[in-house]
């Protein structure tokens, strides 16, 4: 057996009591002389009982030891000791009082064992949370900075989206930069589409009029901010959005046109 598991065992705590036969008083003595550890530990049991007794103890023995009688069951037991261990009748007491301390002492140590154990959990559950809301939050920063540094970029183009007949209360805007051939879709104007449907944002060339999809916005309902970011190669001249069954269409459905803008010339 390990040191260790010796320690959490308990038979220290049944040696200082007293309630340990002769052999393993002995056994004890020698794990003490060759552990340095296990000797630290009786110390401490010895030390933690002195200090228990001290508080809990009745400031008059008499009563004392006429309670614990009463509390082992027998209002004669002094007497019966005597007869039959003339010589031990103290150490009988003590061991049994000992043992009630200690016994107290485990159950205490263990329970606050258990509390302290619970209150690291709780503690080392909130600093996960914590540690990830900080991280989650130095993202969202930084996501957020590089879209500002983005959107005030001076060749960015600017294109409102107006509400149209399937929707006329939305809106959405888009923010364009030709050069690295993206644009920026602000959705926060668009409804929480229906289950089983996607927004789909088109490319439009108007003479004729030639749309072509850019895409779907999948995670629409989970993207907090509703800012997308969108490959867009196009010359566009226009951009729509459109509600589309879930996976998209291959031509948007006019009757489900929820907003559209027009570029502006920049000649």
């Amino acid at each position: 057996m390990e040191v260790k598991d010796y320690i959490e065992s308990g038979i220290l705590e049944l040696y200082v009591a007293g309630s340990l036969s002769e052999k393993e008083n002995e056994e004890v003595a020698e794990m003490m002389k060759k552990h340095p550890e296990v000797y630290q530990e009786v110390i401490k049991i010895e030390a933690s009982i002195m200090s228990l007794t001290a508080a809990a103890s009745p400031s008059n023995s008499a009563n004392f030891l006429a309670d614990l009688k009463s509390r082992l069951g027998s209002k004669d037991i002094q007497s019966k000791t005597r007869s039959l261990y003339p010589r031990s009748s103290w150490v009988t007491y003590s061991g049994w009082a000992a043992a009630v301390v200690v016994g107290f002492g485990l159950w205490w140590t263990v329970s606050e064992i258990d509390n302290l154990r619970e209150e690291i959990r709780v503690v080392e559950t909130r600093n996960e949370l914590m540690e990830e809301q900080i991280e989650r939050a130095n993202t969202d920063l930084s996501e957020a900075e590089n879209l500002i540094g983005i959107l005030r970029d001076r060749d960015i183009i600017t294109v409102p989206l107006q509400g149209q007949e399937a929707s006329p209360e939305a809106y959405a805007k888009v923010y364009w930069n030709k050069k690295g051939e993206q644009i920026f879709l602000d959705a926060q104007g668009l409804p929480e589409p229906p289950r089983g449907k996607v927004y789909q944002v088109w490319s439009l060339r108007l003479s004729p009029l030639t749309p072509t999809s850019l895409g779907t916005i999948e995670d629409f309902s989970t993207d907090e901010n509703k800012i997308f970011s969108i490959p867009n190669p196009n010359e566009s001249e226009a951009f729509g959005i459109t509600l589309e069954p879930a996976g998209g269409s291959l031509t948007p459905t006019l009757e489900q046109l929820y907003t559209i803008g027009v570029v502006e010339s920049t000649s």
